[in-house]
Formats: C-alpha cells, sequence, structure tokens
C-alpha cells in the first residue's frame, strides 16, 4: 500500500537507479526528441517512489518509477499514476503533463513513465512567491486549494475512460474495516506499544452508524492537502496536484474531508501539519473552506463532518504506521515522532466532532 502523507525530503544515498542508455534507446522508441542525455538528477518529493530530472534534447523531463527495492505493489502503483496522469490530460485538472511510459520491467528493470517538469513551488516547505508574503495572497492561496480540488471532483471520470479506476461500489462501507486492519497490524511491530488512540472503537462505531447513505462517485486523489500541491511562482493558483498514488473512483467528498482534517481551526493559528503555508497564517477560515467549495460544486455537504472525522481517522492511522515503523528502526525516530504528534491532533479533532455531533 503506497502513502503520501507528509513529504519528508532526505536526499538519495544510492545512485540514482536508471541505465542512461536504454532509457535513451526507448526515448528514440517512442519519437521524442532526440540527442545526448546531458542532465540526470534526483527530484526530492514526498514519497518513497524515486524521481530523477532528464534532459535531453533541449527539453526536460520528470522520470518516476518505484523504489530502488520494489515492493510488491510498486509497479501496479506506478502504472495506475501513468493511467490517471494520461486520462487527465483531456481535462482542466492541474497536474503534471503525461509524456509516455511502460510496464515492460525490461527497460529499467521497473515500471515508469516521463511527465513534464511543473514549474512550481511546495508551500508546505517554503512561501518564496512574492504574494504569498502578504495576507491577501495567503488567503488566496487556501482559495486555489479549494478550487483546484472542486475541479478534480468535477471530472465525470466515465468520459476520460477510468470506469474501471477504482471500485466506487461499497467505498464507504469499506472504509472503516480497512483502516481499522490496518491499525491492526501495527501491533506486530517490535518495539511499538500501541494504546494511541483509546477511543478508536467509539470513533469507528460512531463512523458506521452515521454513515451516509449514498454518494456520487468521482475521482478522488486519496491524500489532498497543501504538500500535495504546486503552486504557481506568478499567481496565486496551484500549478498542479502532485502524489497520486492514492487515487481512485470513489466518493470525492473524503478529499474535502481531508482538507478539513488538517486546516487551522483558527487563521492565526498553524495547520494540523505545521506547512510553511499554515504557520504564516491568514488562511480562509473553516467555514469559508467549505462555503468557497459549494460555490463550485454541486455535492450535497451536508455529512461533510463524518467526511472530516473519517478522513481524520484514516491519516491518523496511516501517520502512526511511519511512527510504528520507527519503533523498530524502520523508520527515523524524529520523523515519526512528528508525525505521531500529529496523529494524535486528528484524532482530537474527530474526538471533538463526533462528542458534540
Amino acid at each position: 500500500m503506497a502513502h503520501s502523507t507528509i513529504p519528508d525530503r532526505p536526499a538519495p544515498a544510492d545512485p540514482i537507479p536508471v541505465d542512461i542508455a536504454a532509457l535513451t534507446a526507448w526515448m528514440d522508441e517512442q519519437g521524442l526528441p532526440t540527442g545526448d542525455t546531458t542532465e540526470l538528477r534526483p527530484l526530492h518529493g514526498g514519497t518513497q517512489n524515486i524521481m530523477v530530472i532528464v534532459s535531453r534534447g533541449g527539453r526536460e523531463y520528470v522520470l518516476r518509477r518505484g523504489p530502488r527495492h520494489l515492493r510488491p505493489q510498486s509497479n501496479a502503483a506506478i502504472a495506475r499514476e501513468m493511467t490517471l496522469l494520461s486520462a487527465l490530460s483531456s481535462t482542466e485538472v492541474a497536474h503534471p503533463r503525461f509524456v509516455a511510459g511502460t510496464t515492460d520491467p525490461d527497460v529499467l528493470g521497473a515500471t515508469f513513465f516521463l511527465m513534464e517538469p511543473v514549474h512550481g513551488f511546495n508551500a508546505a516547505d517554503a512561501l518564496p512567491a512574492p504574494y504569498a508574503a502578504t495576507a491577501e495572497g495567503r488567503e488566496a492561496m487556501g482559495y486555489a486549494l479549494v478550487d483546484a480540488l472542486a475541479g478534480l471532483a468535477a471530472v465525470d471520470h466515465s468520459v476520460i475512460g477510468l470506469d474501471d479506476f477504482g471500485k466506487p461500489d461499497g467505498f464507504l462501507e469499506r472504509q472503516v474495516p480497512r483502516w481499522l486492519a490496518e491499525h491492526e497490524r501495527y501491533a506486530a511491530t517490535p518495539g511499538y506499544r500501541g494504546g494511541t488512540f483509546p477511543d478508536l472503537d467509539r470513533i469507528a462505531g460512531w463512523l458506521e452508524d452515521n454513515r451516509p447513505g449514498h454518494f456520487r462517485p468521482g475521482l478522488l486523489h486519496g491524500d489532498y492537502h497543501v504538500a500535495n500541491v504546486l503552486y504557481d511562482h506568478r499567481a496565486p493558483r496551484v500549478a498542479a496536484i502532485v502524489d497520486w498514488e492514492m487515487a481512485t473512483v470513489g466518493d470525492p467528498l473524503l478529499d474535502l474531508g481531508v482538507l478539513l482534517a488538517i486546516w487551522p481551526d483558527d487563521p492565526r493559528q498553524p495547520d494540523l501539519y505545521e506547512s510553511a503555508l499554515g504557520r504564516a497564517g491568514n488562511l480562509p477560515s473553516r467555514s469559508a473552506i467549505v462555503a468557497r467549495y459549494a460555490e463550485r460544486s454541486d455535492r450535497d455537504l451536508d455529512a461533510l463532518d463524518w467526511y472530516t472525522v473519517l478522513a481524520s481517522l484514516k491519516l491518523g492511522i496511516i501517520l502512526e504506521g511511519t511512527y510504528a515503523r520507527s519503533c523498530d528502526g524502520k523508520a527515523p525516530r524524529d520523523v515519526g515522532e512528528r508525525l505521531h504528534r500529529y496523529a494524535d491532533g486528528l484524532f482530537v479533532r474527530a474526538r471533538g466532532i463526533t462528542a458534540g455531533a
């Protein structure tokens, strides 16, 4: 299972596992601009997957593939991203433009694809654009995040050929059992004591008791927040939504729930993920975020508290997984402790909503 909730960008210690000669020959077969591969450098991102910038024939590409040591689902996850990005090319959704790709492992030893580079910045890390220095600019960045999400939710997945991209039937019914099972697996992790969320069962029960009876299927990103978008340097708009490995066809309102689960309660407070944008403040209020989405979508928002609680449970359990691995020495302990703190904050939010419902 591929997760990409918090970006940590350590430089890779191993050489980039890309056979330049094989890549060059494959690019020739795709009819891409010819020339020597003049540059191959890592592009740090928020996932375990590898991304490198390839310069060839006066043009730059981003190559994306699974990690050096492939996991059982690594190639399948990259193939799904490739399918999705290719389908999105016919839409107005802000995303990295797909160029070419292959599932043939004989080329580079793994499924991979090329996409166009996005000239933008990650507002979770820094705020280099001049407009981000103003309160008005940061408020506009918050609204732009909602606008991009509403645009994604408005896409008809059937029209762009993604009928088989997910399993919307029973999507909401599967969510709580899926994430509880994920949490239960952590118990076998050496060094992990567990017991972090004493009211997990109560929150899960609330979700089961209050689950919406129906929804309109659509595309969802699966992990939508400020760290997974790139902003344009020139204007407060989203240049691209990135890190699509959790995308599927399901209920798009879960993406809005994710955004609200992390959003600050007060514009003067940081968001739960302590992003640079959240720390700078002056973001729209939570109610303003919901109102903006409602202006741009015809989806029923009456059960939005339910989606926010589900998102809090889901993200909290995902983050706790990194903490569990850190207890076993399989992830940096400082990262694990930080994500553990975020997970606790998410459950505080879920606890508050369910207690008042």
